[in-house]
């Protein structure tokens, strides 16, 4: 297995878990926060994928875009399964890209971030774009317990 292949399994393996966790809850919850400035679970969720979508064009474009729209923003969120509908072709041009980098690239594309304070290596990125999901994914864990939902097992 080379460098790339891991990496595309770990996003695989961090999204897995993250749609156990998001499909756990109940669609009756998915208002819930901890508080009126957190995000809600669905919108969190919604971040989670309309971030990736972001990240996907930023490595494209090897840096931070200058104006970035949505498709998500003007989408009602109905479900989780109609979310991770429409964004299976995102995902899918996503893992594309990814698969398309040589393992030179990962050391010598430099991904432009310094509008938010950081320029790093293309592998450093990919890494960060895989671990801000996770986060979220923990978080929601969080939020899970703090409202009385049944956690799923994602340590499987």
């Amino acid at each position: 297995m080379n460098a790339i292949e891991v990496i595309i399994l770990n996003f695989e393996e961090v999204r897995r878990r993250s749609v156990k966790v998001w499909e756990s809850i109940p669609e009756a919850s998915l208002d819930w926060k901890p508080d009126q400035n957190a995000l809600s679970i669905k919108e969190m969720v919604r971040h989670v994928l309309e971030s990736e979508h972001y990240y996907h064009l930023a490595l494209l474009n090897k840096g931070s875009l200058a104006a970035y729209e949505s498709p998500y923003e003007k989408r009602a969120f109905t479900t989780v399964a109609d979310e991770l509908a429409f964004a299976q072709s995102y995902r899918k041009q996503f893992l594309q890209t990814v698969m398309s980098f040589s393992e030179e690239d990962l050391s010598k594309v430099e991904i432009d971030r310094s509008d938010v304070g950081y320029v790093r290596t293309l592998g450093d990125m990919l890494m960060r774009i895989a671990y801000h999901e996770s986060v979220h994914a923990g978080q929601l864990l969080d939020y899970m317990r703090t409202a009385g939902i049944e956690r799923p097992k994602v340590w499987d």
